[in-house]
């Protein structure tokens, strides 16, 4: 299964809003892609189900049409760590598990995007993170930079984690989530010289306030400048 591992220097920086719109590009191109965010946490309820917004929005975007639980089959309530708030819930998260719900995502696809959730690290149980996801999955990572002050710490970082645990960096993303962050330019030159991976895109800091509307005013920019193919 060909696919990639999108994850993320932290938490709110960018990784659905990139995720979707290379969906939206995939999908342009004619490929069968298929999504999976196999553990989210901050979820509204309805009826009898919890909804995760991002995952609704890879949902919405994979040109490969897959039911909500198959997209986000791992979905917790609060808004924390996922560690806790499945011991809250009384769920035990493992990555086997995860992995093999990634696996049932992408059935029958050309190409599987997986998102992850908050960084490279964020815990599964007392002896997994995520990270034991994309290992057991052997897909080339995307790294979304948040470009704010502290984005060189957290992105070499989380480059040098995934390099260690065996995983190619396939390239990087740069969002600036801060658009007035100083220095902006030579924060992203820094990571350019550094990071040992190709930029693969640069975000635009989207203006329109609908989840749908924004991922595609960032794909149309990708369709411009990014150097990443399936292949």
């Amino acid at each position: 299964m060909k696919g990639i591992f999108v994850a993320g220097t932290d938490t709110g920086v960018g990784k659905t809003l990139f995720s979707a719109a290379l969906l939206l590009h995939l999908a342009q191109a004619g490929v069968r892609a298929a999504a999976c965010k196999p553990v989210s946490a901050g979820c509204r309820r309805e009826g009898c189900r919890l909804v995760n917004a991002d995952a609704e929005l890879l949902a919405a975007t994979a040109p490969l049409q897959r039911p909500l639980e198959i997209v986000n089959p791992f979905a917790l309530e609060p808004a924390i760590a996922p560690h806790i708030a499945a011991a809250e819930a009384g769920v035990e998260l493992q990555a086997a598990m995860l992995a093999d719900a990634c696996h049932r995502a992408g059935d029958g696809a050309d190409f599987t995007l997986v998102e992850g959730a908050g960084g490279w690290r964020v815990p599964l149980n007392a002896r997994e993170t995520l990270a034991d996801v994309a290992r057991l999955l052997e897909f080339p990572v995307v790294l979304v930079v948040g470009l704010r002050l502290g984005c060189l710490n957290h992105a070499l970082l989380s480059a040098e984690a995934i390099r260690a645990d065996g995983l190619e960096l396939a390239g990087w993303v740069a969002n600036p989530i801060d658009p007035a962050m100083p220095r902006l330019e030579e924060n992203i030159s820094a990571l350019e010289a550094r990071l040992g991976a190709p930029l693969l895109a640069r975000l635009p800091h989207c203006r329109h306030p609908g989840e749908l509307a924004r991922a595609r005013e960032a794909a149309a920019v990708l369709r411009r400048i990014t150097a990443f193919t399936y292949d």
